[in-house]
């Protein structure tokens, strides 16, 4: 995939629109976790760099549902963003209308103006061609360095691309150098480890993996799903009734297609899904009636240990039990310790998984850490994601 890069435009003098994607979370009117921000920090910092460059940026935040919510104002994201570039940041009166014009058309070389919500208005996850044109008439140029937004097609994501020259931002540039290559050549042997809660969310991806990778480890409550269409006795475990002719058809086309999938073969049980509940080892594949499986247990592990050893491509979305609950985390972080130690190429995506690796604070030690779960699940799809297909090269 060949896109067209902030590097590859010419921004001189121009009133720059950016599309970031500064959904952070927020305590008492302060980011909690500025990492999102931080991110998009290298594409503004190489816009500024340019000589008589204006910045607008736009991003959404939390789900405002079309109207002007005070609680869903970016202004503690305009003073975040203010102190990690240490310059003024001013927020925009509202996202479109005269007077955000009049501050664009104040704006000096060097100066940033953060738009409101682009969610205040109904307009913008229409995808409302009106709000669209106004978006765009507020710069001369468009840079989408929201990855995380870009399977969305919003007005400030695809709209906007109609009426202006667009090209990827730095971070949307990473993301999709580190993304394509997985879907497109990846280097063999390529293990993707599919976590999480249904099935449902993941058959799609797995479908998908399964022509390109050589083996699929399958861990999280989606995998007693899969268990039990193997009949094995899952206890108390949560299982997808509807998805179980889908999971035996992807069982029987991994076979066809010489994929290995790795279940777990032992768990960490409990008598009720709760952080203190005592944890139970299970030593086999079949989960007594009373319980309920919450992680995989030292034998899954060794398992996935000796898939990944020799593995020169791996990507992991999702956990590998309730890694929120100290006592069923284990697996999770054993899981986040090997893609870590990891000689090939490791990418992870999805919220789970990428909280799991900051948490465990292995998320250094791995080759791209996503900042899009849906939309790196949708790319691992195989899909065109609306937001990055108008920034290819024709």
């Amino acid at each position: 995939m060949n896109l067209i890069s902030v590097k590859d435009v010419d921004l001189k003098d121009k009133r720059v629109l950016v599309r970031v994607d500064f959904n952070v979370p927020l305590k008492d009117n302060v980011v909690t976790d500025d990492t999102r921000i931080k991110r998009a920090l290298p594409t503004i910092e190489y816009i500024l760099g340019q000589k008589g460059t204006r910045i607008i940026v736009m991003s959404h935040l939390g789900r405002p549902k079309g109207k002007k919510d005070p609680t869903f104002s970016m202004a503690p994201v305009a003073k975040r963003l203010s102190e990690l570039l240490n310059k003024p940041v001013t927020l925009a009166t509202d996202v479109v209308g005269e007077e955000v014009e009049q501050q664009v058309a104040s704006l000096q070389e060097g100066e940033i103006l953060l738009l409101e919500n682009t969610r205040f208005y109904k307009e913008e996850e229409a995808n409302d061609p009106s709000f669209s044109k106004q978006l765009a008439a507020l710069g001369d140029i468009y840079i989408n360095d929201a990855f995380g937004a870009a399977h969305r097609a919003h007005a400030s994501t695809e709209g906007v691309t109609h009426y202006l020259e667009s090209a990827a931002g730095l971070l949307v540039e990473k993301e999709i150098a580190f993304f394509a290559p997985l879907l497109e050549n990846p280097k063999k042997p390529f293990v993707a480890i599919i976590g999480g809660a249904k099935v449902s969310s993941k058959i799609t991806v797995l479908e998908s993996l399964a022509k390109r990778c050589d083996a699929i480890v399958i861990g999280g409550a989606m995998a007693y799903t899969f268990l039990y269409v193997q009949g094995h006795n899952i206890g108390k475990s949560m299982v997808e009734k509807e998805y179980i002719d889908t999971a035996n058809s992807f069982l029987q086309e991994a076979k066809e297609l010489d994929v290995r999938i790795i279940l777990p073969v032992d768990h960490v049980g409990a008598l009720e899904f709760s952080e203190t509940s005592t944890p139970v080892a299970v030593d086999t594949v079949d989960i007594p009636d009373n319980l309920i499986g919450l992680d995989i247990g030292p034998k899954t592990e060794a398992l996935i240990a000796n898939e990944l050893k020799d593995a020169q491509s791996i990507v992991w979305n999702g956990p590998m039990g309730v890694f929120e609950f100290a006592s069923f985390s284990h697996g999770t972080q054993e899981v986040a310790k090997m893609v870590a130690s990891s000689k090939g190429i490791t990418v992870v995506g999805g919220g789970d998984s990428v909280a799991a690796v900051n948490q465990f604070g292995y998320d250094k030690d791995i080759d791209h850490v996503s900042t899009g779960g849906g939309a790196s699940l949708e790319f691992l799809e195989g899909r065109q994601l609306p937001g990055i297909t108008p920034l290819e090269r024709k």
